[in-house]
């Protein structure tokens, strides 16, 4: 009796110790996934906040820089001479969705879609740009654009300029803010003239050549081969928003 009272004590010994031998892999086991799971929703949240911290680093470095001291001189930055060409199609309004063929790259004019985007965004990515559509409304309401292509969105520095350059443009309710940085990919169309990877543009309805009229639009286009304040700012100056065909719209 004494040797079957060991054995059942004995049993008990083993099966207590494997239950505590599971209860140890079930806790290291959870400890594990928890570890696991804080990591990726720290991961997560610095993915996050990283572009909040990245335009507070750019803003605070170009602060106190002048728009025109931002990048190179424009001579620097290889800018050519602005080029214009007789334009059309305002208040020529396309379906959202319909695609609409630009025959430059970037367009300064033509059929868009019927709303423009909002006055409060200035810098856009690839990931959250609108419609090239909708940013030619934009230009018929006086914008300036400057467009970037997939060699500069690949500079960190350049676009930190960018970012910069448009920082100084912010606001909704002084139309000389109308200003919007966005990029020109290779699935929107051709490529910009060559050596060059940033281009302004314009939708201008002649002021410069006098008494401003429908009649007289055209668009405006300057390609730098880098980002220059200097330039931006020398273009802004000499086609302000007034010169469009829709210069109080929003």
């Amino acid at each position: 009796m004494a040797k079957k009272n060991s054995q059942k004590a004995d049993r008990r010994a083993v099966v207590e110790q494997l239950r505590k031998e599971q209860q140890r892999k079930e806790r290291r086991r959870t400890i594990a996934i928890i570890s696991a799971c804080v990591a990726v929703g720290l991961v997560i949240v610095g993915l996050g906040a990283y572009p909040m911290i990245r335009d507070a680093r750019d803003s605070a470095k170009f602060s106190g820089v002048e728009l025109s001291g931002i990048g190179l001189s424009a001579a620097e930055a290889g800018c050519q001479d602005v080029e214009t060409r007789a334009a059309d199609g305002d208040s020529d309004h396309r379906q959202d969705g319909q695609e609409v063929e630009y025959q430059d790259a970037p367009p300064a004019f033509g059929p868009h879609y019927a709303a423009a985007a909002s006055m409060e965004r200035k810098f856009y990515t690839a990931q959250d740009r609108p419609s090239v559509e909708t940013l030619v409304h934009n230009l018929e309401h006086g914008y300036n654009i400057v467009w970037y292509d997939e060699t500069v969105a690949d500079d960190t520095e350049q676009v930190s300029q960018l970012r910069a350059i448009a920082e100084k443009f912010s606001g909704t309710e002084n139309l000389e803010n109308k200003f919007i940085v966005a990029p020109w990919t290779a699935e929107d169309g051709d490529s910009f003239p060559e050596g060059t990877h940033v281009a302004m543009t314009h939708w201008s309805v002649g002021a410069d050549e006098g008494e401003p009229s429908m009649e007289n639009q055209k668009g405006v286009w300057q390609y730098c081969e880098s980002v220059s304040g200097e330039a931006v700012s020398d273009f802004v100056e000499a086609w302000p928003f007034s010169d469009s065909p829709e210069p109080n719209a929003f």
